[in-house]
């Protein structure tokens, strides 16, 4: 009897199995090599998809509209601007609007409530693109990434967070290595830690899937002996700019720069990034960060990102086929 994941929501990891994730990302790693080879099978023709954007993106909206397209799926994009969403439209409402036209919602924005929400009252499975509190659809292509890089089994990979780890991305890579029995290693200023339900969470996964989790304020002890070191942009979506010198305070030794990357004592060591990253000054914000703080880069530098150990756009890539097997498990003929 097939494995069978149909019409399940995509909000959290908590929500799903270690064997539902082996699953996906095994699915995931057949349809790229069906993409590459020219024989993938359509399998979401007539299939309808909302794409609900509160926030800006590059990857998860191209990852979804991609993956929907190759399968024979159509999308609708939606943003605040040209919506009712939120404004003239409670959230009930629209996901039980959505519901009668669309076979599943895609939802981007600040509140897991809202994506949570969605899933409730619109009857159809609603893939959550990010939020404040998760990024899962970012853990289902990162740990895609992840095996391909270091084919050997989950228990025998590790790897180390950097940076603020009270986000969507601290606490979904901290949850994410817990689930699949990793060794996952969380290095940040205490006051960036995830917080104290996020850890909990971690903790029950990492007892029933003999993970290991580590939180430590010591980058160099963080990274010891790791298979890939992760880290994200030091300032979240959405917040202020005042945020960015308190943080770049707290975070300077943070950086993953050269020495880090030595300290690993790992000559494989792969270096990993959700994306975007703040390595030089071709952005604007570099550029502005540059004038008020005198810093060339930020949370990574420009020599690891650009090197050979920089796998950041790989993982970038796998967006598409990790989002394509979450979609063709759930809707898919």
């Amino acid at each position: 009897m097939p494995y069978n994941l149909r019409n399940r929501s995509f909000l959290k990891l908590l929500d799903f199995s270690k064997r539902d994730l082996n699953h996906i990302l095994n699915l995931a790693r057949d349809l790229k090599r069906a993409k590459y080879a020219g024989n993938e099978i359509q399998r979401l023709r007539g299939k309808n998809i909302a794409l609900i954007f509160e926030k800006a993106s590059t990857r998860t909206r191209c990852a979804f509209e991609i993956a929907a397209y190759d399968q024979g799926a159509n999308v609708t994009y939606l943003d605040p601007a040209g919506s009712h969403i939120g404004r003239k439209e409670s959230i009930k409402d629209t996901a039980r609007v959505l519901g009668r036209m669309y076979d599943a919602i895609e939802y981007r924005g600040t509140s897991q409530h809202i994506a949570e929400d969605l899933a409730k009252y619109s009857g159809v499975p609603v893939f959550n693109g990010l939020t404040d509190e998760f990024h899962p659809t970012q853990m289902a292509a990162d740990l895609m990434t992840m095996r391909e890089h270091a084919p050997k089994p989950w228990h025998e990979i590790s790897y180390c967070y950097l940076g603020d780890a009270r986000s969507n991305m601290g606490n979904s890579l901290m949850i994410a290595g817990c689930l699949m029995g990793m060794d996952v290693r969380i290095a940040a200023p205490r006051e960036l830690w995830p917080d104290e339900q996020h850890i909990g969470y971690a903790r029950k996964l990492e007892e029933v899937n003999n993970g290991h989790l580590t939180l430590t304020e010591d980058p160099l002890q963080g990274v010891k002996g790791v298979d890939f070191i992760h880290t994200d942009v030091w300032v979240s979506m959405g917040e202020a700019e005042e945020t960015w010198e308190q943080r770049i305070q707290l975070l300077r030794d943070y950086q993953v720069n050269t020495e880090i990357m030595k300290a690993s004592g790992n000559p494989r060591v792969r270096f990993m990034h959700c994306l975007p990253a703040f390595h030089n000054l071709d952005t604007s914000v570099g550029q502005k960060i540059h004038e008020q703080f005198g810093l060339e880069s930020m949370e990574v530098t420009e020599e690891v990102f650009e090197s050979p150990a920089g796998i950041q756009f790989e993982q970038a890539e796998n967006r598409v086929h990790s989002i394509k097997a979450l979609l063709v498990a759930t809707l898919g003929t």
